[in-house]
């Protein structure tokens, strides 16, 4: 559906990168979009833009709601509360 927004309202998708994008230098990397990098991210950028998923009344404003919700409390609430093992290496870990 991503995909259809973009030819419907003539989004520009930028020039195609042929190049390793992974041995960019810091200062070319900045200037190419990321994706979001984490699932709290992804859900944000969801409530922030989701109108094109209610075209043709595939989606509902109230299922997306339901969705974001359900995914904040049960995978991304979690993982949150806990703390990473790394801090305990940092913090605990004499």
């Amino acid at each position: 559906m991503a995909g259809l927004d973009g030819i419907q309202n003539r989004i520009d998708p930028g020039e195609p990168m042929d190049k390793d994008l992974y041995g960019l230098p810091p200062e070319e990397a900045r200037l190419v979009k990321q994706v979001p990098g984490s699932l709290d991210a992804v859900l944000q950028a969801l409530e922030a833009d989701h109108g094109f998923l209610l075209k043709g009344d595939v989606f509902t404003t109230d299922m997306l709601r339901t969705y974001i919700a359900y995914k904040r409390e049960t995978e991304v609430d979690p993982i949150r509360m806990r703390p990473h093992p790394h801090e305990f290496t940092l913090y605990f870990d004499a």
